[in-house]
């Protein structure tokens, strides 16, 4: 018998490769110096779905630190293949730009260790381009014996060598010829050290397309975290579908509504409902799994009831970015929502309404747990399926959501009570047009928003800070309005503004702004308490309107005409928009 064809049989019955077999994944040293230079040279290439670069300076440093120390700094995996040329592959590293390859040239491609080729290409190649602030611009400290980054572009002193000059011996020695003996020592070492630096490097031979993604995957389990999106976009990589550039070819339908940058996560949590499997992260992370006709189905779907969404939140709730929602991960159930029901009844939107407003004002998504997530998997699927109510288990909203909570633009209750003011239609208290409501629901816009009662008038006096920033005490008003109503006495201010317009008038532009006629009343006494009680009250009864589904009123586009802008009025022509 053949000691070469010897077959053993294992317990799950796969067979023992015989001897010979598999030697191309053994690993082979070689120079990291060398290494780098095959990067630069486009020999060895980054696939699209290697993650971008997200060290720290200091893990460069340490890095650095461990090839002059000669430590060792792990592995390397390549894969080359007949096929791997017409792979997808980014044009530069660590900032700079990869040679091309001819037609036919052999390429491979890094599997793992891009973090730490990108370091190595990015110390030794890196030229000074007016960014001195480069993650690159790196030195020697041959008196100190440590690699440093530097923040300017000028010449080093003589005891810092430029990490570059690694790269040209001859510039590199030049550089340190006149050096003191002990410095000139020092810089010898650490060029050989460079130099002589040797890795271990496994290539990847005949390995087909449908198995790279997975190795990617299992291969990247250490180091820098990956993301979900980033073990998935590996996980489903193939050769004509990269996830994640789907994810953003998403991302950019919707940008022409101003919903470009929202999370890819809560878009794969859309992509799983519509895989079958369901919003959590648990499902998120099954698409791993999902057969990829499934998986492309589920991404052009997404990607035509994402723009149904969009298109929903911003005329029928007037949300006129991403940001302005209460909750991020509502878009997710409304996305779905309309994948399964993709043209509504007037019933339906009502539904829909009322199932936003429900949640929204309610913090139903702060407890989003797998449970609830599920439960809303299945209202949906009997809103569509059987028609039923689009059901969600909410608690009644009380006057303390604006009594108890404070103003702060970044928290969700406050931009559900944006959303609400916007949605009563705002008119600005001095002018009487229309308020800009896209400008003011933008998140970092603090300028369109007022404490009707002033907050330095009521801390002046004896009202606590918490006590005068509750949202029962917020309204909508322009720059202007809100700046000249400054810290004067609410009765001082709205005495004021009677004589820009009659009584009948006044009552008319603060209910647009949810101030009752007793809540004026109130504030014409400077009663801080009582305005409260009832501006709550109020705030509850519109609330309870938009939890039924009922239509809020509609606010004017940005670019309709006479929109309060910086409390100016300004013409502007009505223009057709694509949708």
């Amino acid at each position: 018998m053949h000691r070469s064809g010897r077959v053993s049989v294992v317990a799950d019955g796969g067979q023992v490769p015989r001897r010979g077999q598999g030697r191309e994944h053994r690993p082979i040293p070689e120079l990291i110096t060398n290494l780098a230079g095959k990067v630069v040279d486009g020999e060895i290439r980054l696939p699209r779905f290697q993650r971008d670069f997200v060290w720290s300076r200091q893990q460069v440093l340490d890095l650095l630190d461990s090839i002059a120390r000669s430590y060792p700094i792990g592995s390397f995996l390549l894969w080359k293949s007949d096929d791997s040329a017409s792979l997808a592959s980014d044009q530069t590293i660590a900032g700079l730009q990869v040679e091309e390859t001819e037609e036919g040239e052999e390429v491979a491609y890094l599997l793992d260790g891009c973090q730490r080729l990108s370091t190595i290409c990015g110390a030794l190649y890196w030229q000074p381009n007016g960014e001195p602030d480069s993650f690159w611009n790196l030195v020697y400290d041959l008196e100190i014996e440590r690699f440093l980054h530097r923040h300017d572009l000028d010449d080093p002193p003589p005891n810092q060598i430029p990490l570059r000059l690694l790269a040209e011996p001859s510039r590199f020695f030049n550089r340190i010829k006149d050096l003191p003996d002990l410095l000139h020592e020092r810089a010898d070492a650490l060029f050989n050290r460079f130099e002589r630096y040797e890795v271990a490097v496994v290539t990847l031979h005949a390995t087909p397309y449908s198995e790279i993604g997975r190795i990617f995957e299992r291969v990247n389990t250490r180091g820098t975290p990956l993301t979900t999106v980033e073990l998935l976009q590996a996980a489903t990589w193939t050769v004509d579908f990269d996830l994640l550039v789907e994810i953003d070819a998403v991302r950019g339908a919707l940008a022409r509504k101003h919903y470009g940058q929202i999370d890819r996560m809560l878009l794969l949590r859309a992509i799983a409902a519509a895989a079958g499997l369901g919003f959590s992260k648990e499902n998120v992370e099954s698409l791993a799994l999902v057969d990829h006709s499934v998986l492309r189905t589920a991404v052009t779907e997404t990607e035509t009831a994402a723009r149904l969404a969009v298109d929903f939140l911003t005329t029928e709730i007037g949300t006129p970015t991403a940001d302005a929602l209460p909750y991020l991960n509502q878009l997710a159930v409304v996305i779905e929502i309309f994948r399964r029901v993709p043209r509504p009844t007037a019933q339906q939107f009502k539904e829909i309404r009322s199932w936003f407003w429900s949640t929204a004002l309610t913090g139903y998504f702060e407890g989003w747990n797998a449970r609830k997530m599920a439960n809303d998997l299945a209202a949906i699927k009997r809103f569509a399926n059987e028609g039923k109510p689009l059901d969600v288990v909410v608690p009644a909203p009380s006057i303390g959501l604006w009594t108890a909570q404070q103003y702060r633009r970044d928290t969700a209750r406050t931009r559900a009570l944006a959303l609400m003011l916007a949605a009563a239609g705002p008119r600005d208290l001095r002018f009487g047009q229309r308020i800009d409501v896209g400008r003011a629901l933008a998140l970092a816009n603090d300028l369109q928003y007022h404490h009707f009662f002033p907050k330095n008038w009521l801390m002046k006096q004896g009202t606590s800070f918490d006590e005068a920033n509750v949202l029962a005490n917020i309204v909508m008003l322009t720059a202007i309005s809100n700046q000249q109503i400054a810290d004067q006495a609410p009765a001082d201010y709205l005495e004021y503004e009677l004589g820009f317009c009659d009584g009948q008038e006044l009552l008319a532009r603060l209910d647009t702004l949810l101030i009752s006629p007793q809540a004026y009343e109130a504030a014409q006494r400077n009663d801080y308490a009582r305005f409260i009680a009832i501006r709550a009250d109020d705030l509850l009864r519109w609330a309870g309107d938009l939890m039924r589904g009922e239509r809020p009123a509609r606010p004017p586009r940005s670019d309709s005409p006479e929109v309060v802008r910086h409390g100016m009025t300004v013409e502007v022509e009505d223009k057709d928009t694509e949708d």
